[in-house]
């Protein structure tokens, strides 16, 4: 395994979010050059993203361009400037729900926008291009843990769909025009500074205001927890060590990403009371369309390949999630 080679330039498309933060802050940490790119829009709070990008602009190794990766000519622009060795995609409209209701968001970028970073890397040819899919793929798959070997066809959310077809269009780029790529499958990623569209983020919000928090399925669900750090480690140790050729000549791998450990949602819920010092009122619901029972991470491959697999435990996540969180709402409107 190679260690990572802060030498070469790493654009990370979806800069200005989560896991793209956390991930360029690593690497910049690290002395590499970093080029971000991220579209700003407000499927939430748009001000949370700037401060993050003001954390990231406070380094000089980085660049950071407003774009959305759906336009093709922009893309093609920045990757002329810039030459990238490794890309990085993590640009995607996110969460299961928003897509039952707004389709169209999740075609231009996760499709159309995956496409037009797969064509740029065809043009100006990169040494990895790394992406995120998702735990969403496996569906209402019944077997568990869930194997990067598993049938992933029967997607039950549009969100979902996109990610699986980034999936086959990758393989085929990868086929077709000797480009490495890697996918990894994320599971419910979590930490400070992270998306206030997940029901983490939200029960937070609601709890410190005194609100019911929604809870589907009657509390009768099961996520694989991964703190955002992990995520990071996982990614980093990827970067640098682009998959070897298949049984077809295709250069490309897919990875789980995920704790590899299953928690009661209530457990979860549990704990972030604790971690935040007040209790909850609950509002028990029926299970969502798009929602499934239980996720749960097979990472056989990524201990194999990388010796490594996530393992903070929920208390030391949620710990550093809930200092973070009351921080930064102490003086500000949640």
């Amino acid at each position: 395994m190679k260690a990572l080679d802060v030498n070469k330039t790493y654009l990370v498309t979806g800069g200005a979010g989560f896991i793209g933060f956390f991930l360029s802050k690593a690497l910049l940490e690290k002395g590499a050059k970093v080029i971000g790119i991220d579209n700003m829009n407000d499927y939430y709070e748009v001000s949370l993203k700037e401060d993050r990008l003001a954390i990231l602009k406070e380094f000089e190794n980085y660049r950071f361009i407003k774009a959305d990766i759906a336009d093709k000519d922009e893309m093609f622009r920045v990757f002329e400037e810039y030459k990238p060795q490794v890309v990085v995609n993590l640009a995607a409209q996110a969460g299961v729900r928003y897509s039952i209701d707004n389709p169209d968001a999740y075609i231009q970028s996760n499709l159309v926008g995956f496409f037009n970073i797969l064509e740029a890397c065809r043009h100006f040819p990169v040494e990895h291009l790394v992406f995120a899919s998702s735990s969403s793929v496996y569906g209402g798959n019944k077997k568990v843990p869930f194997s990067t070997e598993d049938q992933v066809d029967k997607p039950v959310s549009l969100y979902a769909a996109t990610k699986k077809s980034n999936e086959l269009m990758a393989y085929s780029y990868s086929k077709l025009y000797k480009i490495p790529l890697t996918g990894l499958r994320f599971f419910t990623v979590y930490g400070p500074m992270g998306r206030p569209d997940m029901a983490y983020f939200k029960f937070a919000k609601k709890i410190m205001k005194g609100e019911p928090i929604q809870i589907y399925n009657n509390g009768d669900m099961r996520r694989d927890f991964t703190y955002v750090d992990d995520i990071v480690t996982g990614i980093e140790n990827i970067l640098c060590n682009p998959p070897a050729t298949d049984e077809n000549d295709a250069y490309y791998k897919i990875y789980n990403i995920g704790n590899n450990q299953p928690e009661k949602l209530m457990d979860y819920i549990a704990t972030l009371e604790r971690c935040l010092g007040r209790e909850a009122k609950k509002e028990f619901l029926p299970m969502q369309p798009g929602d499934v029972y239980e996720t749960y991470a097979d990472v056989s491959e990524l201990m194999k390949d990388f010796g490594f697999k996530p393992a903070t435990t929920i208390e030391e996540g949620l710990s550093k999630f809930a200092e973070w969180f009351l921080e930064y709402y102490n003086n500000r409107e949640m």
